[in-house]
């Protein structure tokens, strides 16, 4: 019979303590630099904290988040830049608190690996920081995780959990939203954090590596096909909340993710009602027309797939539509107008296009 060896460390496992404890420091000051009234910006204590009566609210409703970013993380890792993926991670979630009419309060992330290197955890949350300042709202705790065996050399994954709130009354959708409200469209950054196992599957079709020029690169020449597909999801809070605010106009917003326009724009519609669409409208990025060429992706796939160019809908009335956009676009915001609301027949789809997408 033969006997284990003595001395057997955590280490000798496969989990570093020191590698861990190497991040922490490097990441503390990345979530100091996210302070903001409400939150002290420190890590370390068993849970973080968040005063809403510091940060002004007076009869506050919470909403919560939690979100991921999808196979985009083996662009990032095949391509090896982890710099931007934390701001998709933050994007997915904060975007998902605006449309409700809540301004993010805090974060927290969770991120897993095989083996953890700290240089590379300390990209990753430096992304993360960048996007919560973006968004307005403090990172104010998180998990790190060195898990040998159940990740692949190499391998990791995001979560992200994001807690906003609204005054109690001022939640988004209102209640009279109605036939003939205008749809506005915000565009996007690019594709985002939604469709990348078919991103991938056209890569892998066209023969390109991610170090290939970007063949629909047009505003930096010489970008790689990586980096210009890892292009980071726009964050929508503070232009919106400023907008929100000061017309108090917006009816209802629709966060533009996995499912594309058919699935997230009735969501917030009330039953009997369909977004008209006119796809003419619409000017998709070049990155959409590479895909859709590349993979012979027919337009109902793209359009339920990808955002195609609007990562965001505002639904707003008619006589206040000009009003709301011009506000958008001076909070710097790029806004298509792209159709209105009517009755929707039961049993039908709750969006109807018109026009042609071009691809």
């Amino acid at each position: 019979m033969t006997h284990p060896k003595n001395g057997l460390t955590y280490s000798d496992a496969g989990v570093d303590i020191d590698a861990g404890n190497e991040m922490v420091n490097r990441i503390k000051p990345l979530v100091r630099s996210t302070r903001r009234p409400g939150a002290d910006g420190e890590i370390g204590g068993f849970g973080g904290l968040f005063d809403l009566k510091a940060a002004g609210f007076t009869d506050p409703v919470l909403v919560a988040a939690n979100d991921g970013v999808g196979t985009k993380l083996k662009v990032a890792i095949d391509a090896d830049r982890h710099d931007t993926v934390g701001i998709d991670l933050v994007a997915m979630c904060v975007n998902d608190l605006v449309v409700q009419g809540a301004e993010p309060l805090f974060f927290l992330d969770y991120f897993a690996t095989g083996k953890l290197d700290p240089a590379q955890g300390a990209a990753i949350v430096g992304g993360i920081a960048q996007g919560c300042l973006m968004a307005g709202c403090a990172l104010i705790g998180g998990e790190t995780a060195e898990m040998p065996g159940m990740y692949s050399k190499g391998d990791y994954d995001l979560a992200g959990f994001a807690v906003g709130a609204a005054e109690r009354g001022r939640l988004l959708p209102t209640p009279d939203i109605s036939e003939g409200d205008v749809i506005l469209g915000l565009a996007s950054s690019g594709v985002h954090s939604n469709g990348y196992s078919l991103v991938r599957k056209i890569v892998e079709t066209s023969g390109l590596g991610w170090d290939a020029p970007a063949p629909f690169a047009t505003a930096d020449e010489g970008e790689t096909l990586g980096a210009a597909l890892l292009e980071p999801t726009r964050i929508y809070v503070k232009s919106l909340l400023k907008v929100i605010r000061e017309t108090g106009k917006i009816k209802a917003l629709a966060h533009i993710t996995g499912g594309g326009f058919p699935e997230n724009i009735p969501r917030v519609l009330p039953e009997g009602l369909a977004a008209h669409i006119d796809l003419d409208a619409i000017s998709p990025p070049p990155v959409f027309s590479w895909l859709a060429r590349t993979g012979g992706v027919a337009m109902t796939e793209m359009l339920r797939t990808f955002n195609c160019g609007v990562g965001m809908i505002v639904v707003t009335a008619a006589d206040n539509a000009d009003a709301v956009a011009a506000a958008l676009s001076d909070a710097g915001e790029q806004v298509i107008r792209l159709g209105h609301l009517g009755p929707r027949e039961a049993g039908s789809a709750g969006v109807v296009y018109s026009g042609t997408l071009s691809l």
